[in-house]
């Protein structure tokens, strides 16, 4: 099992008042599995992807990563965890616009101390995997809304990432651009890769092997 959460709370504080965004969640996700996150806002997706991704840890509860038991591990060695084994993709596209696509697709690798021509390499390598090669001198202020989204699409497999974790991967697109995104992240996961989405989006979310929708921090029952 590539993540295991087993009774999961997550608690943040809002003044002198407490709020639960994850109250005992427990899910398993396999390796190679195309799971679709949903529910209603406030529902604790987003933070059960930060969870996941090992942005934050959980206030209670066990997350096992590749059988690692995640809320152990010291600040550099997540940070280790989130550079080498998840890829990451946002609604925002988080792309820096003084660097063209190729130097950010090949950020990641940079921060593992790889030398920039292997970088440079493997970048664009990773740019015509998602079609987008041929803007890889562009600034991200000069691509469309789906060529961003693909050159952080890129970014997220450059360091082939046990799994990608994408946050409302459609929310800043139009329909038509949104579809190709979802075409794209689901010829990943055909591929071999594990793929997690938060979405809104039902469509995206039907490509999806597994869907779970979260309620109140809880995994909703089946209707």
């Amino acid at each position: 099992m590539l993540a295991r959460l087993r009774e999961v709370h997550k608690v943040f504080s809002r003044g002198a008042r407490q709020v639960a965004a994850l109250d005992g969640l427990s899910l398993d996700i396999a390796e190679g599995e195309s799971l679709a996150i949903m529910g209603p806002s406030g529902s604790g997706k987003s933070t059960l992807l930060s969870i996941l991704g090992c942005l934050d840890r959980p206030t209670s509860g066990e997350y096992l990563l590749d059988g690692t038991p995640v809320q152990a591990l010291t600040d550099e060695a997540l940070s280790r965890v989130r550079n080498e084994r998840i890829g990451f993709v946002f609604q925002a596209f988080h792309l820096i616009p003084q660097l063209t696509v190729v130097e950010n697709v090949a950020t990641p690798l940079l921060y593992r101390g790889r030398g920039e021509s292997e970088s440079s390499r493997q970048a664009r390598a990773a740019l015509e995997r998602v079609g987008l090669l041929s803007r890889a001198e562009h600034r991200p202020a000069e691509l469309s809304g789906g060529e961003a989204q693909r050159a952080a699409i890129a970014r997220a497999l450059v360091g082939e990432p046990r799994v990608i974790l994408a946050d409302e991967p459609t929310g800043n697109l139009d329909s038509a651009t949104g579809e190709e995104i979802a075409r794209l992240l689901a010829e990943l996961h055909h591929a071999g890769r594990t793929v997690v989405i938060v979405t809104h989006n039902e469509a995206l979310a039907r490509r999806a092997s597994r869907v779970v929708r979260l309620r109140d921090g809880r995994e909703e029952a089946p209707a």
